[in-house]
């Protein structure tokens, strides 16, 4: 059957042919709102652009790697260059202790993201609109003020990541720091505002990949599996100062606030492009039952994977530092890109490489994440309408957060700012907003009106409440163990 026309984005020809692979002109949302009247219809013959498989052929692992999307994207992200740097710190100070606290944050991860990827599949709609409704003038103030918070460190945290691409990019012989800082903040500040969704979503894929590296690396340099093993399933913990303050800043680095924003806005950026999308995307319940049933399995499924992705790449940089750096008595690492280099006597110059290119992907991918996740918050607490598959017309205030972000989080990286001192403000910020945007996200989708029959269970309840309370200790924890010295 011919596929209809349904606006798609016209390539740009004046730009390289290299650019034009990324980068189309975004079309208006009155285009992509053609088949929004067909909700119900499961005849639609529109095609979503981001399938890049046929939706029912082909054996089950080509259907299991189309279903994945923002839930790995998501998981990725949260391996950027300052969480390497905080797991390459915590394998070459304490070897293999840290190893079962990836065994803890799985399940709270893959708990949390779920529910707030299901109060996109729920409602159609963000949770900073969900806010909205959800709570009185004086709530709606605090989380607003939470917002500024979170647009803050992430753009402290896009300028220690920028920092860290243009030093694995030095480390590659490619040029100086500071080039390529400049380099990737205006490339990727101009793909987001000027790029489709659909091409931008299958450059995050693309980059998740990047991340593979770290297992290799693991693979290669570890010799004692049965320490490894016995590491991750029994908790080696030490009571002082120093150890609790890394185990707050892996917590704080694993379970970040921006991430819980960014899950529930790219499925529904996913959910409009779908063709019983367009500009505003459907929820569950106008979705036949059988279509509805199938989307929350395999969304759920998306976002397991996705945590489990994140969990196995924490596992393996601090199994990778433990094995070669704490191994010759390197402790001392801060920095993603310093433990890439003190790698290469231990572990040769390949391995080096790799973990560098894993940082530099890593950090491609976080910084869209990082700028536009505090930006969807905020732009739907102010009933603005927000979205990388809106025009910037349509959405002006949401693009003016995002390149306020990333060029923000440029011109810091430029200004030779200590990169380890902006991360420690960023644990700071993002281990105290993590209790409070935690709290938001239990109220919303614990509420019987906004969600209906997709309302929490007890599971849900039960690991969303843990993972606050475990938060809100971290905050207080990285207070009282002083981690929050500059």
């Amino acid at each position: 059957m011919e596929r209809p026309h349904i606006a798609h984005p016209v390539v740009q020809a004046s730009w390289r042919s290299g650019w034009n692979s990324l980068v189309a002109i975004k079309p208006d949302d009155e285009a992509q709102s053609a088949s929004t009247s067909a909700t119900d219809s499961p005849a639609s013959t529109r095609t979503s652009e981001l399938d890049l498989t046929r939706s029912s052929a082909g054996p089950v692992w080509r259907q299991y790697l189309r279903a994945m999307g923002p839930g790995l994207v998501t998981g990725a992200s949260d391996d950027d260059p300052s969480g390497i740097a905080t797991y390459s710190q915590a394998g070459a100070k304490y070897g293999l202790a840290f190893l079962w606290t990836a065994l803890l944050t799985l399940p709270l991860m893959a708990g949390v993201q779920e529910i707030c990827d299901r109060t996109a599949l729920a409602t159609g709609t963000g949770l900073g609109e969900l806010a909205v409704k959800r709570f009185r003038r004086g709530g709606r103030a605090i989380l607003a003020v939470l917002l500024v918070a979170l647009l803050v460190a992430n753009a402290l945290n896009i300028a220690a990541d920028l920092i860290a691409i243009g030093s694995g990019m030095q480390l590659l012989h490619a040029g100086p720091t500071w080039l390529w800082a400049l380099l990737a903040g205006c490339l990727i500040t101009t793909l987001l505002i000027v790029g489709s969704f659909a091409r931008i979503a299958l450059v995050f894929k693309v980059l998740c990949a990047t991340l593979l590296t770290y297992l290799v690396v693991a693979v290669l340099v570890t010799h004692q599996w049965s320490s490894v093993l016995s590491h991750t399933v029994i908790p080696h913990i030490e009571l002082n100062k120093a150890y609790l303050a890394l185990l707050v800043a892996v917590l704080g680095t694993t379970i970040s606030p921006y991430l819980f924003f960014w899950q529930s806005a790219h499925r529904l950026e996913e959910m409009r492009d779908e063709p019983e999308g367009g500009a505003q995307a459907q929820p569950l319940k106008h979705q036949s039952p059988a279509r509805a049933r199938r989307k929350q399995s395999t969304s759920r499924l998306d976002v397991f994977t996705g945590m489990t992705f994140s969990n196995l790449v924490m596992f393996a940089v601090i199994v990778a530092t433990a094995q070669t750096l704490h191994a010759h008595n390197k402790t001392d690492i801060q920095s993603a890109a310093q433990a890439a280099e003190a790698l290469k006597p231990f572990a040769g110059r390949f391995a080096s490489a790799l973990f560098a290119l894993g940082f530099i992907g890593s950090g491609l991918l976080a910084i869209p994440v990082l700028a536009g996740a505090g930006s969807v918050g905020l732009a739907g607490l102010l009933h603005k309408q927000w979205g990388f598959s809106r025009s910037v017309r349509k959405a002006p205030v949401f693009y003016g957060l995002v390149a306020l972000g990333t060029l923000g989080g440029t011109a810091l990286s430029l200004l030779h700012v200590n990169p380890i001192k902006l991360l420690v403000l960023v644990a700071v910020l993002n281990g105290v907003a993590a209790a409070p945007f935690l709290v938001v996200v239990m109220f919303v989708s614990s509420n019987q009106r906004l969600m209906g029959e997709y309302v929490n269970g007890k599971a849900a309840k039960i690991l969303g409440w843990l993972t606050a309370t475990i938060m809100a200790a971290a905050a207080i924890a990285l207070f009282a163990t002083g981690g929050i010295s500059l």
